[in-house]
Order: C-alpha cells, then structure tokens, then sequence
C-alpha cells in the first residue's frame, strides 16, 4: 500500500509556517512531521498538499493508497491500524487520521470506518509546535538512538542528570555544561557547541547548527539543521537555515526556515499583566486566545529583524518580511512587510528575491524558479493583508 501524507484541513491552522511548505514538513521534536513517519515506516513518502505547492513537493500515486495526517504521532498500535485499512477510514473524535483510496481518487472518503479510542498523540494547533515540544524531542531521541552508541564527550564538559546524551559523529563539544534532569539532550551530526554554552535538555541541535559561545538554552528547544544560536533562548523551535546569532531573548517561540534575527533582538513572552495572549489566527482572519499565558514570536520563512529589534508577546511575522526601527512593531505583521513602529511598507517582490537569492547562495543553496513562483503566490494571496 503506497503511502501519502496530507494536508487535510490544516494549512490555514499553521500559517505563516505552511504558506511555503507542507504541513508534513513542519519540525518539531527532532525530526520533521514528514521524517517521522519516514523514520518509522522506513520509506520515503509523499506528500499531498496546497496545488500552488504540489510543483515542488509532488504525490506519488499508485493503483492502492493510504493517506496520512502527519500530525498524529506514529507508534506501533497506530501504524498496525493505519495498514491494516481496506476501503475504510480511521477516525479519533471525528478527526481523520487516515484512509484508503484507489488511484488517485483521493477525494473518495470511505463511508466505512474505525474509532480509535484512548489518547493518541497530535499537534493541533500552530502553538503546539512549542508547548509540545519537549515532548516530541524525548519521543524522538528514543527512535534515533534505540541499539546506537553515542560518540564520546571530552573531559573538558560538564554533564549531568538522569538523561543520556546522544552525540553523533563530527560533533564539536568543548567547555559546555548540558544539565540533563528534566530530559535528554541529542546533538546531531557536525554540530557545534562552543565553549561556554550552558543546555538544558531536552534539547536537540540538528545537522551542521551552531551553540554561539557563552549561550544559555533553556529546556524543550530544537535547533533545526544549519542554523547557528546564541543569547538567551527558551521553549523555542528552529525550523532550518535560520540565525540567532548574537545576545538576546527568544521565547516560547518559531522560527521558520532563512531568518535571521539581528544582534539584541527580544522578544516578551509574557503579558505584563499575566493574561491571556492573543495570536493572529489566519483561519479565523482575526486575533484569537491562545490559551497560554507564555507565547513568543511566531515568523514565517525569510523574515529577518534589524538589530535592537522588540517583538512583542505573540507576535506573528509574515514570509519574507524585513522588520527594523525603534519601538514595538505591529503583532501582526503581513508578508513581504518592510519598515517597524514608525511606518511600514510593502517589500516588493523582486527585491525580496534578490534578498533571498544572497542568504541562500551562502549555504550553496539555489532559488529555483519553482521557488519562485511559489513565493509569487504567496505575495498576490497576502495582499489584502498589507493595508498599513
């Protein structure tokens, strides 16, 4: 049975973050939605998403088919049900988790179906990605480490706690102190962390990223591949290709891929007054509760903030988004944005391209046209938003 994960009716529920990807290919834990399932079902898969998107991340269709909504978490009882389907769909609380399809007739929904009942785990809402963090972080270390022998630490570390740490080959580790009370702590391959740098697990730093020196990172933080950190960071998750390299404060936050926050940006985590934060929602087209009382910043692919940037609590930053100046700047902040407090215009496209086509040549990473006109889209849908 060939497999396919898709987005079902959760696009809107994750923008800014699934306007230039999959909801398959959000991270969170270690491992992207995508590479989750692929890791536990020990195949590639594709993906079924918004037909502007479908160029770049194509559906392999086959004569039998089984589609997936990534964002339930895999283990063995779950996946038994999901292959066991025939002409059927599996159901928790009237969400779909999956169901069966022949061809590419993916819009025929089986009439038949199965409950699952109990507590399966899933990401349901785009805060889960930080609140939930920790939790996918362990999940994750037990699959990518289970019958592997971590390489070793030199003496020059401080480690302690009641969780491992995994390092894999090509680690760079020196002068570190990684406190592993309250969960592990996994540095992946060719990573770096510099002398200094204070971790709490559970915590993952990705392929070829980077702990600055003298950085202090708090617990259920995932550093996504290539990015390079430092300051203060909390609760937050990297997606990819990402920069916080300087001092400043980062909590309870996302941070999508090709961003770059400036030397000292921060930002508030917490109402002065303790209540209820307030995000943008995309899908209600209005500010709604997040139901916590810690909610950082939230920023679509290639936004980038200028140095002394403030970010207030729950902000939303839009894609390719340029933010810069003194005060506080909107909480909402539309894509292709340029300007802060004082005045904010519209960062044309092709300017925007230029941007983006210098950060990414510095990690030998090419703008294709595909990309191109996927991010044309995406200028033309968020128009309406840029009325400042």
């Amino acid at each position: 049975m060939n497999v396919v994960l898709g987005d079902f009716d959760n696009h809107k529920r994750f923008l800014p973050l699934t306007f230039t990807r999959p909801v398959a290919d959000i991270r969170c834990g270690i491992f992207t939605f995508r590479e989750r399932w692929e890791f536990f079902l020990k195949n590639k898969i594709s993906i079924l998403t918004q037909e502007y998107l479908q160029k770049k991340y194509p559906t392999n269709f086959d004569s039998k088919n089984i589609i997936i909504n990534p964002l339930f978490l895999p283990d063995k009882e779950l996946v038994e049900l999901i292959l066991s389907l025939k002409n059927e769909k599996l159901v928790y609380n009237n969400k779909i988790i999956a169901y069966t399809f022949d061809n590419n007739e993916v819009e025929k929904i089986p009439d038949k179906e199965k409950q699952i009942f109990g507590n399966p785990f899933f990401i349901e809402k785009i805060t889960d990605i930080f609140t939930k963090n920790g939790e996918l972080i362990k999940y994750d270390f037990d699959l990518i480490t289970k019958g592997r022998n971590s390489a070793g630490l030199s003496s020059t570390n401080i480690v302690f706690g009641k969780y491992p740490v995994f390092v894999e080959e090509g680690c760079f580790v020196e002068c570190t102190t990684l406190n592993t009370n309250e969960g592990p702590i996994y540095l992946g391959k060719n990573s770096v962390v510099m002398e200094g740098a204070n971790i709490r697990g559970p915590f993952a730093l990705c392929e070829d990223s980077e702990v600055k020196m003298g950085a202090k990172i708090y617990s259920n933080t995932t550093i996504g591949p290539v990015c390079k950190v430092g300051g203060e960071i909390n609760n937050s998750v990297f997606f990819g290709f990402s920069n916080k390299a300087h001092d400043g404060f980062l909590g309870n936050s996302i941070i999508g891929e090709w961003c770059n926050l400036g030397a000292d940006t921060n930002n508030s985590n917490l109402k002065n007054n303790y209540a209820e934060v307030k995000i943008w929602s995309y899908e209600h087209e209005r500010f709604v509760n997040s139901g916590l009382q810690f909610c950082g910043l939230i920023m679509g692919d290639h936004s980038k903030s200028g140095i002394n940037t403030m970010f207030n609590t729950g902000t939303v930053v839009g894609v390719s988004s340029n933010i810069f100046g003194a005060g506080f700047p909107r909480n909402f902040i539309p894509s292709f944005s340029w300007g802060g407090y004082e005045k904010m215009t519209e960062f044309k496209l092709n300017s925007a391209f230029d941007v983006m086509e210098k950060v990414m040549s510095r990690r030998n990473v090419k703008l294709s046209d595909v990309d191109k006109e996927i991010f044309s889209h995406i200028f033309n849908i968020t128009a309406s938003y840029r009325r400042y």
